[in-house]
């Protein structure tokens, strides 16, 4: 099972993740992003690959359990 990691340092929460997968990532009003599943199922995988290419600032990545 993969799972998101976050680098906090890197990250400016343009909110490019939370567009491609909403139900995985979200921009709150305090402006920071926030991993709401930690381990995505094998159907949100698809969006949350889409999202972590589609980063910025390289802040997101996959790994292994």
């Amino acid at each position: 099972m993969m799972r998101i990691v976050v680098d906090y340092d890197r990250c400016d929460s343009h909110g490019v993740c939370a567009d491609q997968a909403p139900e995985v990532f979200e921009i709150r009003d305090d402006d920071l992003m926030y991993v709401l599943v930690e381990r995505p199922s094998e159907e949100q995988l698809p969006l949350v690959e889409t999202a972590v290419r589609g980063c910025p600032k390289l802040a997101l990545s996959l790994r292994e359990k």
